[in-house]
């Protein structure tokens, strides 16, 4: 079994990590269009065009750090934009935009686990590559669905927070937001953000591996 060079890993990892990333915003966008917001799509971000939602740093050069330094494979996209007072019934129907994206990302962690079934039929060389890649596609899918998903505002978990909650407390609650993102680096870089989020990975992880491998 080969073992991939940097450049090899940088390559096999390009295409999930940009796609999960961009398919995550774009579903952002789909959902808040279906329930009356049309901002995004005035904006031109309603589209799988990853040129469209690319962030350099969250994007392009912190997967690839973590990808060389190892650890769990994180980023991020340029957030599609949401005027949540354009929704139909906001408070509720801000449940289903910040889900769309987590739900997204666990279903193409199902067509990585799909691909990676295949791999095994597949010639020698594509089969290693296909194995790679599906690797690293299940993983960031799986990373950016449970992420999103701790309720943390501006996270989309932080969003359905707000939506379930009592209106007073969802004000009070949606407060944190302007501190989320130094919160969220600051569990990252500590450590206690892997400790946090690596059970509920390997939990789904095993879970689609276990009904779709």
């Amino acid at each position: 079994m080969m073992e991939l060079t940097l450049i090899q890993k940088i390559t096999v990892s390009a295409i999930p990590i940009i796609f999960a990333i961009t398919v995550h915003e774009a579903s952002h966008g789909y959902a808040a269009k279906h329930f009356g917001d049309l901002t995004a799509e005035k904006m031109g971000r309603i589209t799988l065009n990853p040129i469209k939602h690319i962030d350099p740093i969250g994007t392009i050069l912190l997967p690839a750090l973590t990808l060389m330094l190892g650890g769990i494979l994180f980023g991020w996209a340029k957030p599609v934009p949401v005027n949540f007072a354009n929704l139909n019934n906001p408070k509720k129907d801000m449940l289903w935009v910040a889900a769309a994206g987590p739900a997204s990302n666990f279903i193409m962690a199902i067509f990585w686990v799909l691909v990676l079934k295949y791999s095994a039929s597949a010639p020698e060389v594509a089969a290693f590559f296909l194995l790679e890649m599906s690797k690293v596609g299940i993983m960031i899918n799986l990373v950016l669905m449970v992420l999103n998903l701790l309720p943390l505002p501006p996270l989309d978990g932080g969003r359905i927070a707000v939506s379930l909650l009592p209106m007073d407390l969802a004000m009070k609650f949606s407060q944190i937001e302007r501190y989320g993102f130094i919160i969220l680096i600051a569990l990252l870089f500590t450590g206690i953000l892997g400790e946090i989020i690596s059970p509920m990975i390997d939990f789904f992880a095993r879970l689609i591996l276990s009904i779709f491998a």
